[in-house]
C-alpha cells in the first residue's frame, strides 16, 4: 500500500478553530468575495478556494445551507454542486493544465471531514509528480503562487 503524506496540512489540523461554521461565514450574501477566496456564486452553491490547500488550485464546492448529508441537499443543491464542479474542472484545466483531479466529498470525521457538519465537495488539480521530496522528506509543501493571486487568475474564468 502506497501512502501519501500531507504534512504542510498540520498548520490547519492543530491551529485554532473559528466558532461556528467557516463556509456559512465566508458564503454570507454581502461579503468580500475576494478576501474570502469565493470564485462563483450560484443560485444555491458556491465555488471557493481552499485556504488551507492540498495543492495549488484546490477549490471546494458547497451549498449556501447549512446542511451535513447528502440526503439533507434538495435536488437543485445536488444538481448546481456537480454542474459547478464540472465548471470548476474545465476553469482549471484552461488556467493550470493539471494532469488529473481528485474530486470528493468527505461525510463524517473519520472519513476526514476537517468541517462535518456543512457539506462540500473538494476538487484539486493533481501533477504528474507532485508529490516530490519537498513534502516527503522536507515535511514541506510548496504552494507556487499566492491564493489572492490565483484568485485574480480564476476568478474571471468562471464569469
Amino acid at each position: 500500500m502506497d501512502t501519501l503524506w500531507a504534512p504542510w496540512r498540520m498548520e490547519y489540523i492543530l491551529g485554532p478553530k473559528s466558532e461556528g461554521c467557516f463556509l456559512c461565514d465566508i458564503l454570507r450574501e454581502g461579503g468580500d468575495d475576494r478576501a474570502n477566496l469565493v470564485l462563483k456564486r450560484g443560485a444555491a452553491c458556491a465555488v471557493v478556494m481552499n485556504r488551507y490547500p492540498y495543492n495549488n488550485g484546490h477549490l471546494m464546492v458547497a451549498p449556501y445551507r447549512h446542511v451535513a448529508r447528502l440526503a439533507d441537499l434538495s435536488r437543485d443543491e445536488r444538481l448546481e454542486m456537480m454542474d459547478l464542479l464540472e465548471a470548476s474542472v474545465a476553469v482549471l484545466t484552461a488556467a493550470m493544465r493539471p494532469d488529473g483531479f481528485n474530486a470528493g466529498i468527505n461525510l463524517g470525521r473519520v472519513a476526514g471531514a476537517g468541517l462535518e457538519t456543512h457539506l462540500h465537495q473538494h476538487l484539486v488539480p493533481r501533477w504528474n509528480g507532485d508529490t516530490n521530496f519537498m513534502p516527503v522528506i522536507g515535511g514541506t509543501k510548496v504552494i507556487p503562487q499566492a491564493l489572492d493571486d490565483l484568485w485574480a487568475t480564476l476568478r474571471p474564468r468562471f464569469a
